[in-house]
């Protein structure tokens, strides 16, 4: 077996997922968000370290050093 031999499985390959085409798809509306939150919008990230509101563990641990 050689690297240049190899082949990708064609039985493993996935179609894409189209979001927002219709509700007759499965995805339509509002595309496996969900209604409302953060992850929901469009931008909608949440940064790095942000529990929800929740004290976020960096904080809550004490400083040393």
């Amino acid at each position: 077996m050689r690297l240049n031999t190899i082949k990708p499985n064609p039985k493993r390959t996935r179609n894409k997922k189209r979001v927002g085409r219709g509700s007759g798809s499965g995805y339509g509306k509002t595309s496996g968000r969900g209604h409302k939150g953060m992850k929901s919008r469009s931008g909608g990230k949440v940064r790095i370290g942000f529990e929800g509101g929740q004290m976020p563990l960096q904080k809550r641990v004490p400083k040393y050093g």
